[in-house]
């Protein structure tokens, strides 16, 4: 069991991010992404007999990895649904919420679900098998223009626009139906420096549209900060600039746009205080696990408003 967990997915800054959880022996606790279970194993470990862990993962796949005891439940869904599930469950608050952002390794090994270009595979990229969207509908059926905003917004590719403009053009002569097909079209426009890291970030454009992962992420962490109690700690571990934008927003004012709320007084309305300066893996870590080099992980703990008046 444990040698399917490891190949399934290497976690990444394991002892920091459970160190940073604070963990209380009877606490209630959330890992968002549960993937091979590499960082819910490790917290349970640390949890006794009165403590319990609810593992997130939409993906059909990680069900596998389930653990086998009392204190953990597994939940086969979306993280965005976190406070759903948590009122399903009669639970009212949460002494920690634990989410490592990062695709797993059994995703982008698994070259059936599309989601390397190290592959030539059909375009699906879906985390959850069950959901409509694949990224060759994406691909195919997307106008130009809404095809730009994607590399655009979630690729941050300054030239969207004629990538857009090259995939409606080829998709004219024949359906673009794989990665391969992808990366014929594509790979003409980027620059000949920097395209590995280009191309990385058309795949990542495509399956954060696929998936609706900027929206999931907001809905998760707008959950995670009304069940926190106070005190309670939030701990994420982001890989790119997109997700901690909206990490940090949400730190530092409680949601995603990163708008300050102030109460009738006009006192700012906080309701984290960020713990520590951003952390990323050590050259040991990035050495022997090379998917983690993006990594960075935020802690932030829920504040007490009520004792602060």
């Amino acid at each position: 069991m444990v040698e399917q967990q490891t190949t399934y997915h290497t976690p990444v800054m394991l002892a920091e991010s459970i160190s940073a959880l604070d963990i209380r022996p009877d606490g209630l606790y959330a890992d968002c992404t549960f993937g091979g279970g590499g960082h819910s194993r490790a917290l349970l470990s640390q949890l006794g007999p009165a403590g319990h862990l609810f593992g997130f993962d939409q993906d059909a796949d990680a069900s596998a990895n389930a653990l086998a005891d009392e204190r953990f439940t597994f939940v086969q869904s979306n993280f965005r649904h976190l406070g759903h599930w948590m009122r399903y469950y009669g639970v009212e608050q949460l002494d920690g919420v634990l989410a490592d952002l990062g695709l797993s390794s059994h995703h982008l090994d698994a070259a059936e679900r599309g989601f390397s270009f190290r592959h030539d595979a059909p375009l699906d990229m879906r985390m959850n098998r069950r959901a409509a969207l694949t990224a060759a509908q994406v691909v195919e059926q997307y106008g130009e223009e809404q095809l730009a905003d994607v590399f655009y917004l979630y690729g941050e590719l300054k030239n969207a626009r004629r990538l857009a403009s090259a995939v409606v053009r080829a998709r004219q002569q024949q359906p673009i139906a794989t990665t391969g097909q992808l990366q014929d079209v594509v790979l003409p426009l980027l620059p000949h420096e920097r395209q590995k890291k280009d191309l990385a970030r058309v795949f990542q454009a495509l399956r954060i549209e696929v998936n609706g992962e900027m929206e999931a992420l907001s809905q998760m962490l707008t959950a995670a900060v009304g069940l926190l109690r106070p005190g309670g700690r939030l701990v994420v571990i982001t890989y790119h600039s997109l997700e901690d934008r909206i990490v940090k927003n949400v730190f530092r004012a409680g949601n995603a746009e990163g708008r300050c709320q102030q109460d009738i007084y006009g006192r700012s309305c906080q309701p984290l205080r960020p713990v520590g300066r951003p952390a990323t893996p050590t050259e040991q870590e990035q050495a022997a696990n090379p998917r983690s080099r993006s990594a960075k992980l935020r802690v932030a703990e829920r504040v007490n408003n009520e004792s602060e008046e």
